[in-house]
């Protein structure tokens, strides 16, 4: 039996979860999952530029597993583009960090904390309901139109 996957820092919680092709309704779609620490991966080698070693230390794994958690990204999004499959970001082995300078950050209490405000992140509606304890924003729905949230900062 394999080894329990040790928890991966992540500092970013994406607005939204879901990427699909357009024009095709999600319920006719197969999905690909990206977990969350696959998206951090991602992020911080491809979108920041950071290097293996950079990237594995923010995130507190070796870069041999930073480099696993890349290719098993790289193959899901490609998988995606390639067949028109659906692509959810959510789940994995993560604990949430809010950054504080150069070194991993500090952890973030549940959820982001209690208190504080979702916001719609349609740019014409801007909805902005209280945010619930537990229930990340990006989890919700805009009570509005139906977009996802994310947490006002």
């Amino acid at each position: 039996m394999p080894r329990r996957a040790k928890p991966r820092f992540v500092s970013f919680q994406p607005g939204v979860t879901y990427f699909k092709p357009r024009g095709i309704p999600l319920s006719a779609l197969e999905q690909v999952k990206l977990t969350l620490d696959e998206l951090e991966a991602i992020r911080l080698a491809d979108f920041k530029g950071l290097d293996q070693v950079e990237a594995a230390a923010k995130m507190g794994i070796s870069q041999s597993t930073l480099q696993r958690i890349l290719s098993a990204a790289h193959k899901k999004i490609a998988e995606a583009l390639v067949t028109g499959k659906a692509i959810e970001v959510k789940g994995g082995e993560v604990k949430m960090m809010r950054p504080s300078g150069p070194g991993l950050g500090r952890m973030m209490g549940r959820a982001a904390g209690p208190g504080g405000t979702c916001v719609c992140t349609n740019s014409e509606c801007k909805t902005e309901v209280p945010h619930l304890a537990g229930q990340p924003c990006y989890q919700m729905k805009c009570p509005k139109c139906g977009s996802p949230m994310a947490r006002k900062p």
